[in-house]
């Protein structure tokens, strides 16, 4: 069992107690999410009756990234207005200007699926991201960097050792990486439904105009024109937010004709105060929002529960142990709902609630989610604050307050002893308590650093300890209980075409085994399991971990993912 993911409780759901009562009352006053139009929003609002617009949705995705890279919520949306000016002084049609737009939002949403790579390599993968908007990626700078964060946190003479075998094989790591992110990142954009465009041209989001950049070297005017507007609004947004004006358009113009574009330089170099014009001062949702080329497009409620099943999968993908997580909370809890006889449109928010209460996860490193020692006490209040950070990020789209309510609520406790806010029972509704009853259950089944995962009825026992004892609603964990069943995980391939074998190669691929890890799992020679690895992905059609994670997950299985929940 990989012991690098850690669930969400700080340890796990079974050392909430041994925090004081007292000890969140600091958070107490934090609001349930930030937006302005939903302060006062119950669970028993009529939002789940409007329709969701995609636009809305994606802009928030965004401000998830925009975590993951380190970088202050919006940085996605400013850049993006940035790259729709650019693309209008340069004369794109509208088709272009559409994939400008989103080819930036959603531009590094494969970062995240990489986190778990690039944390073993990097150690703080969030840091690591925001350090490479100061330099120009490629050559001496890009190297220094890099080894600047190998073994980071390491005692001197391990950093030694690993960096020196990075320097190895450095070009070929970060190939593995950026040829990963690329293809991960076309595939979920796909899966967010847009146009097949944006998926095409993120293939070229690392490539540079000067050949220099991978994960094929691809070079001028090979590269989509809609990308190299894109690469350069993204750096320039950053400056122009850290330094004004005359930093970005320095940086630019030192980077024209090797990472940028010239002709994409010299636009923004001409025009640049015209094109950043207000970008510190507006509101930047709602001038970027003004921009989405579908801002009209509402979504019904199954092309809704579709595109959050694609976020609760882009979420899963930064822990490999965590595939299918989010899903198999939402089916959960949606169950153990009508269990209890809940309204529909209950169940359905408890539905969706449970697909994106981790989107807040983003924002927390890998190097916090993997460590196997204790956490400091800055690491501890980060870890607390995700649920707080998921309602930030859907904060703002209309549509979906009632059931952001419920999900930054999955770690609270009635006791007091959860967080981020310690509310106590009073304050929480028969949903909130669901969901907490479900992230708890799925959390005792997670690996963690002290004690393997629990199998059905272990995880059963303990919740039903944390029930006598006060910190789980009990109707909630019975109910929970009896519709999760403890059904042994699926074995078989739902399409038939993996055999039993290679059904147990890709649920450990699926949790980012390597070869070696998975021959020993097997007791097979590491040659064979390489051997099952390389079927697997031809007979699934994909190519890097990721993919076959998402392919675990439609199939039914992912770690998390039991028969028959995989789909709603």
């Amino acid at each position: 069992m990989p012991t690098g993911c850690r669930d969400g409780t700080i340890g796990s759901v079974s050392t909430l107690h041994d925090r004081p009562k007292s000890g969140n009352r600091r958070w107490k006053h934090l609001p349930v999410h930030v937006g302005v139009h939903n302060e006062h929003v119950h669970p028993s609002g009529n939002d789940s009756d409007r329709g969701l617009r995609r636009a809305e949705l994606l802009a928030a995705i965004s401000l998830a990234i925009d975590l993951g890279l380190g970088q202050p919520m919006e940085h996605m949306l400013r850049s993006s207005l940035i790259a729709t000016r650019i693309a209008e002084r340069m004369g794109l049609d509208a088709e272009r200007r559409a994939t400008v737009y989103y080819a930036n939002l959603v531009g590094w949403i494969g970062c995240h699926a990489d986190s778990h790579e690039l944390a073993a390599l990097f150690g703080d993968d969030i840091a690591f991201r925001a350090d490479t908007y100061g330099v120009d990626m490629a050559g001496l700078p890009f190297l220094r960097l890099m080894l600047s964060h190998v073994g980071r946190g390491s005692p001197g003479w391990e950093r030694s050792v690993r960096a020196a075998a990075f320097l190895m094989t450095a070009r070929h790591q970060v190939g593995e990486l950026i040829n990963s992110h690329c293809t991960s990142a076309g595939v979920l954009s796909d899966r967010m439904g847009l146009d097949p465009g944006v998926g095409r041209a993120l293939a070229y989001i690392f490539e540079r105009w000067d050949g220099r950049g991978m994960p094929n070297g691809v070079e001028g005017q090979e590269i989509p024109r809609e990308i190299q507007i894109v690469r350069l609004a993204d750096v320039a947004e950053v400056h122009l937010r850290t330094g004004g004006v005359s930093r970005a358009v320095e940086v630019v113009r030192s980077r024209r004709g090797t990472q940028f574009s010239p002709e994409v330089a010299d636009v923004f170099v001409r025009d640049a105060a015209v094109i950043v014009d207000g970008l510190l001062d507006i509101d930047v949702w709602t001038a970027a929002l003004a921009q989405a080329p579908d801002r009209h497009r509402t979504l019904d409620a199954g092309e809704a529960d579709d595109m959050l099943r694609a976020v609760a999968d882009f979420v899963d993908l930064k822990c490999p142990c965590s595939a299918g997580y989010s899903r198999a909370v939402a089916d959960l809890a949606a169950g153990a709902a009508r269990r209890l006889r809940m309204p529909s449109v209950d169940v359905s928010r408890l539905y969706r609630a449970g697909l994106v209460h981790g989107l807040g996860r983003l924002g927390v490193s890998n190097h916090i989610w993997n460590k196997k020692g204790p956490l400091s006490t800055a690491e501890s209040e980060r870890l607390r604050l995700y649920p707080y950070l998921t309602g930030r990020i859907l904060s703002r789209v209309g549509g979906l307050e009632s059931v952001v309510s419920i999900a930054t609520k999955g770690e609270e406790r009635i006791d007091g002893s959860g967080f981020p806010r310690g509310l106590v029972g009073a304050e929480l509704s028969a949903a909130d308590r669901l969901l907490a009853a479900s992230v708890a259950y799925h959390q005792l089944l997670e690996p963690h650093r002290d004690r393997p995962a629990l199998d059905g009825p272990g995880a059963a026992q303990t919740l039903r300890e944390h029930a006598r004892a006060g910190r789980l609603d009990a109707d909630s964990v019975e109910a929970v209980l009896a519709v999760a069943g403890h059904r042994a995980p699926r074995r078989t391939s739902r399409d038939g075409s993996l055999t039993p074998r290679e059904v147990d190669v890709l649920r450990l691929v699926a949790q980012g085994r390597s070869n070696r890890e998975i021959a020993a799992e097997l007791h097979i020679a590491e040659k064979t399991a390489r051997n099952h690895v390389e079927r697997v992905y031809a007979k699934l059609n994909v190519n890097n971990r990721t993919q076959a994670s998402l392919a675990a997950i439609d199939r039914g299985l992912a770690p998390f993912v039991a028969e028959g929940t995989h789909r709603r």
